[in-house]
């Protein structure tokens, strides 16, 4: 005789499974391997390209910071003292790294006023998103004069990318190429911001509602604005 326990049967979860599994066939083994796909669907040609974009210009920036760290550990020759060189006379005293210090605090602002242009742009708020765009493009440029003010004054001073009266000669190329790198960097960014800024403006957007293009600016922006903290923390606090 057979005996039954007062409690439900609960049949083992294996069972279910592979069931499950022989129902969905090929089109189950398909969707299973398509998730990716699936995923990144989502993600519009522009972004996705930027992001490549940036990752190919972080192996380039990170190329020659590691080149500037070998060359600055590795030469015989004095290496110039950083706070001495880039510093400014004002009312008669030498403020080390002033101008280093008011370039760094208006691109890092610049990156507030972008992220405020891409939440504006998201709203469709079009006369602030175009207004805090060219804010940014400002900022932008007066960053790039002030990095040609510190340009002049090391050449005037017998600075080259080939020689340094103060030491070592690989001070003066290292420092023309870094940021002579991100400078350009910095003045396409400011053509960029500007382009989209005016076509944002005209309403370019309007009909189809994206905004997603400025959005795809602001992480070139803000891109240029991590690398500079990388090459203001390595090559002038070092």
């Amino acid at each position: 005789m057979a005996v039954h326990s007062g409690g439900p049967s609960v049949a083992p979860a294996s069972d279910s499974r592979p069931a499950d599994i022989a129902s969905k066939g090929w089109e189950g083994l398909y969707s299973d391997w398509s998730s990716d796909q699936e995923a990144f669907r989502r993600v519009s040609w522009g972004k996705t390209m930027m992001w490549i974009f940036l990752l190919s210009d972080t192996f380039v920036f990170s190329c020659f910071l590691i080149g500037y760290m070998a060359v600055r550990m590795t030469t015989t020759a004095p290496w110039p003292n950083t706070s001495e060189v880039f510093a400014l006379t004002i009312a008669g005293h030498s403020i080390p790294l002033i101008l280093i210090a008011i370039m760094t605090f208006v691109l890092i602002s610049s990156s507030g006023t972008m992220a405020m242009a891409v939440n504006f742009g998201y709203r469709r708020a079009r006369v602030r998103t175009a207004l805090l765009m060219l804010a940014t493009a400002l900022l932008g440029a007066a960053f790039v004069a002030m990095q040609a003010f510190e340009w002049s004054k090391l050449i005037a001073e017998g600075v080259r990318p080939w020689g340094n009266p103060e030491g070592a000669a690989q001070f003066g190329a290292s420092f023309f190429m870094i940021t002579g790198f991100h400078g350009l960097h910095v003045s396409i960014g400011v053509i960029y911001l500007s382009t989209v800024a005016l076509r944002v403006i005209r309403g370019h957007y309007e009909s189809s509602g994206n905004y997603q293009a400025v959005e795809i600016a602001g992480l070139y922006w803000h891109f240029v604005d991590l690398v500079w903290v990388f090459i203001f923390a390595f090559f002038y606090l070092w």
